[in-house]
């Protein structure tokens, strides 16, 4: 079964690594990947034996090496901690003899292999692989993979894990320690998915495999041994509050002082913005960071930045994006335009707040890429002068939102307003 911790061997997919081209992949020679279970030597196919059997030096954690025979064979070179910023040294050290790796499981399925390849390039790096621990588990469990969502908490934070908690959906959570399953059981009770089922699969495919059933509400604080996974059954409480995927999330969602962009606008201000994988967002005057959230809320590989200029809003936008399961959102603290220097250029900007600093909509559509889209929400009458004055510089589209709902009036009811907001949508050409 596949290790998840980086000391073990196995490398987190989005750590920073050097580009392809460096010294490592100018010297170094083709390296082969195998993959390897916790059923040892005697799980493998015999091209990954002989792929091992040809090699001159070996690349594994001290636990795999030792699932190997103890004849003498390759050089084994045990991977130090952290591993990352010693790799490309590692294999310049090595350079001119035949180099294989030892991974658990899958190597490219959040493995060391997607890390040799994007040091050295796909043309240098053979991966011979193992069935993961999703395909063990799945097939434990019977569960569709396709239908099942994995989660990796392996050098990532736990709050991950919000975006995919939803009614009857399948989870299965890679952890980084024994101490996961007990971790993951405490969030989701208090997401109100005590009920939730939990089996916890320790060393799949191994002679001292195990596997242990419980609920989440009832889960204590039991721990699992290194290498486990955790399987989830979705389970909602009558009163658990549902967060669902699309934008428009519940006001009462966010911790807020009131600088908050409202349900309904927070809805078509995305979908003006509209959000595809792997796009930044520059959120500039975030408030409490709805607009940012629910961008990175589309996509795992959507990204976003949140500037602020006031620190407590700063901090309790934090809280907000941990909360709601997207803790990678970074935050800038200070005042645009000039906190704006330095960041990557853009997909997409949201100005909701300050917008009538100087030089402020000039700035951000200098920064936006090509086929970008800047969204800008006016409230007031000045404001609304600035969005005026851009949108006929730059044309686009000015749309007015006005929102009414229902309220006590007297022993009644009728519509109460809500301020109408104008919005200024335009995709850079």
């Amino acid at each position: 079964m596949p290790e998840h911790g980086p000391a073990s061997g196995a490398v987190v997919a989005s750590d920073p690594v050097p580009a392809p081209g460096g010294r490592a992949g100018r010297d170094v020679a083709a390296v082969t990947v195998v993959g390897i279970g916790a059923d040892g030597w005697a799980g493998l196919t015999e091209p990954a034996r002989a792929a091992l059997g040809a090699a001159e030096v070996l690349f594994g954690s001290a636990r795999q090496l030792a699932l190997l025979p103890a004849d003498p064979g390759p050089d084994r070179v045990v991977w130090p901690s952290p591993l990352l910023p010693a790799l490309p040294g590692l294999l310049d050290a090595y350079a001119g003899r035949a180099l294989a790796v030892l991974a658990s499981g899958d190597p490219m399925f959040f493995g060391i292999g997607t890390t040799l390849v994007r040091l050295l390039g796909p043309d240098r790096v053979r991966v011979v692989p193992h069935p993961s621990s999703v395909s063990l588990a799945c097939a434990r469990l019977g569960w569709p993979v396709e239908e099942t969502e994995v989660v990796s908490l392996v050098g990532r934070p736990l709050e991950l894990l919000h975006r995919a908690v939803h009614p009857g959906r399948r989870l299965l959570v890679l952890g980084a320690d024994g101490r996961a399953p007990a971790a993951v059981a405490d969030l989701l009770t208090a997401r109100g998915y005590g009920g939730s089922g939990l089996t916890v699969l320790e060393s799949l495919g191994g002679p001292d495999e195990r596997v242990h059933h419980g609920t989440a509400g009832r889960w204590g604080e039991r721990t699992a041994g290194p290498l486990h996974i955790v399987a989830v059954e979705c389970r909602a409480d009558p009163d658990a509050v549902r967060l669902p995927p699309v934008p428009g999330l519940p006001d009462d969602a966010y911790e807020h002082d009131g600088q908050l962009t409202k349900r309904e606008v927070r809805a078509i201000t995305l979908a003006g913005l509209a959000p595809l994988p792997g796009e930044l967002l520059w959120d500039v005057g975030a408030g409490a960071g709805s607009i940012a959230i629910e961008w990175s809320r589309v996509h795992p590989s959507c990204r976003a930045v949140a500037v602020e200029r006031d620190p407590e809003r700063a901090a309790r936008i934090g809280r907000n994006a941990a909360a709601l399961g997207v803790p990678g959102l970074r935050v800038v603290v200070g005042a645009a335009p000039e906190a704006l220097d330095g960041l990557e250029p853009p997909d997409a900007v949201f100005v909701g707040g300050g917008l009538t600093a100087p030089g402020l909509v000039d700035r951000c559509w200098r920064a936006l890429r090509p086929g970008g889209r800047l969204v800008a929400t006016a409230v007031t009458l000045e404001s609304e002068r600035l969005v005026g004055e851009a949108y006929a510089r730059h044309g686009g589209d000015l749309t007015r939102i006005a929102v009414n709902r229902a309220a006590p009036v007297g022993g009644f009811t009728g519509w109460r307003a809500a301020l109408p907001v104008t919005q200024w949508t335009v995709v850079k050409r």
